[in-house]
């Protein structure tokens, strides 16, 4: 072994991760009664429901809670973010003027070009294996939102961030636009130290989000989640929230564009998070026309692919249910009137109706968020 203080192991990881393009390293110890207070926040949340259809957040739930049950011999979790912001410094208000614009599609910006479910997990595991070459074999396992992994709880008791109203991580240096990996290992580092919250009194996540999803500072209800809506239900998305939707066919921004510390986020380190096929500034049209072999293939190695073409065309309807009305608008829509998924003919049936095409029909499938208050 090259050395044996995990002091130094560590100062190595954080040095080779800058290597790999990652904006910040830390260590957090898995401390039993931490983690546990973690867990006790999270089964609130799941006896609220605001997972939804999210079934598997609640199968999973033991294992969240303790790290050493998913991968024995686990003591400590190195956490890292990557940046992602678009290389343009005026990427928040070209977002913004992107949402405005009701004839042009809006994805989530972590979604505009690779998957990053792949890019961050393999090149953690190059951090491990590149420790692992140094110092000889350890135990470790890497995760990027693939697993049941408090990956924000973690990263804010590493010291990467604070926990921000809307939930997800927030940096000094870097605001929300981060990715966040975890290499679970049985390697006893120094583990680092939380650092202050400086949200103070600002509630503009809050009042930024179209649904009201995030009920209260630091609680999301998933089920109003736009997000959520387009990604996660596999439904009809509830007509009550449909409108508020606007032309976002895939996630949601607003509360990290509200936000006053992404002013500060750094463009991305890697050119795998540019975008493909023109999909920020693609038109809702243009989209609606993409057939299954096109969508397939031109979302192949995005996170997109994953929605399937279904869900992406009941997306596209209601962004164009909710777009300034037009021939080409509405010859879309018509095209599809008739589509062989029920659930694809619905929202386009909504979205004629919005144009006064044809008359609204209200989802034939119970909403996720049936008995939300």
């Amino acid at each position: 072994m090259a050395t044996t203080n995990p002091i130094d192991w560590t100062e190595r990881l954080r040095g080779w991760a800058r290597e790999l393009g990652f904006a910040s390293l830390g260590v957090a110890d898995l401390d039993a009664a931490a983690h546990a207070e973690a867990a006790d926040r999270l089964a609130r949340w799941l006896d609220d429901g605001f997972h939804g259809e999210m079934d598997y957040m609640a199968r999973h739930a033991a294992l969240r809670a303790r790290p050493d049950a998913l991968v024995p011999g686990t003591v400590r979790a190195v956490m890292v973010s990557l940046d992602y912001a678009p290389e343009d410094p005026a990427w928040l208000e070209q977002a913004w003027a992107t949402l405005a614009d009701g004839e042009r599609a809006y994805v989530s910006r972590y979604a505009l070009g690779r998957d990053y479910h792949k890019v961050v997990r393999a090149r953690l595991s190059r951090l491990a294996q590149r420790l692992q070459a140094e110092i000889g074999p350890f135990g470790w396992r890497a995760f990027c939102d693939s697993a049941p992994v408090m990956e924000v709880e973690l990263a804010r008791r590493a010291g990467l961030g604070w926990r921000g109203k809307h939930t997800l991580l927030l940096s000094r240096e870097g605001g929300s636009v981060r990715f966040l990996g975890t290499l679970y290992t049985d390697l006893p580092l120094p583990a680092d130290a939380p650092v202050d919250e400086h949200c103070g009194r600002c509630t503009a996540c809050l009042d930024a989000c179209p649904t009201r999803a995030i009920v209260a500072p630091y609680r999301l209800d998933a089920r109003r989640c736009i997000a959520y809506l387009t990604i996660e239900a596999a439904g009809a998305i509830p007509v009550e929230f449909r409108e508020a939707i606007g032309n976002r066919i895939y996630g949601c921004d607003d509360c990290q564009l509200a936000c006053p510390w992404n002013k500060y986020a750094a463009a991305a380190s890697l050119p795998d998070f540019a975008s493909r096929n023109r999909l920020d500034a693609a038109s809702l049209v243009e989209l609606f026309a993409w057939d299954r072999a096109t969508f397939e293939s031109r979302m192949e190695g995005s996170a997109i692919r994953r929605i399937g073409h279904e869900r992406w065309l009941r997306n596209l309807a209601v962004a164009l249910g909710n777009a300034p009305a037009s021939p080409q608008v509405l010859a879309a829509l018509r095209s599809r009137e008739h589509d062989a998924s029920p659930l694809v003919a619905e929202h386009v049936r909504w979205a004629l109706g919005r144009h006064g095409a044809g008359a609204p029909v209200a989802a034939a499938v119970p909403p996720p968020s049936a008995g939300v208050p």
